[in-house]
């Protein structure tokens, strides 16, 4: 695997954190307001989680295109990981996949 040492893992961890504290109030409170609650100026109140998130998955896939191509992952690893940004508490799985496969361990 290739070395990346030009913050391209670091810009990953950040976009995969932001990503994935977004995603969880997507789909534990925008979602349900729009399917289930029907009410019009609740959902107008939630509505914005779903711009946010979704700002920063176009900017988390964008991360996780550059560190894929710099580190020579094949397409269904680099898909993989970008798909991880849509699912609860996969991106921070994945962030922690990434930081253990690139930067050193501190010895405590």
């Amino acid at each position: 695997m290739a070395r990346t040492s030009d913050g391209t893992v670091q810009r990953y961890r950040v976009m995969a954190i932001a990503t994935g504290i977004m995603a969880l109030p997507l789909w534990f409170v925008d979602v349900p307001i729009t399917l289930w609650a029907h009410n019009p100026s609740l959902h107008d109140k939630v509505s914005w989680i779903g711009a946010v998130h979704g700002t920063f998955f176009i900017l988390y896939v964008l991360t996780t295109m550059q560190l894929a191509l710099k580190a020579r992952w094949n397409v269904k690893r680099a898909i993989l990981y970008m798909l991880a940004g849509m699912v609860p508490f996969a991106s921070f799985i994945a962030e922690r996949r990434v930081v253990a496969m690139f930067l050193p361990k501190k010895n405590s």
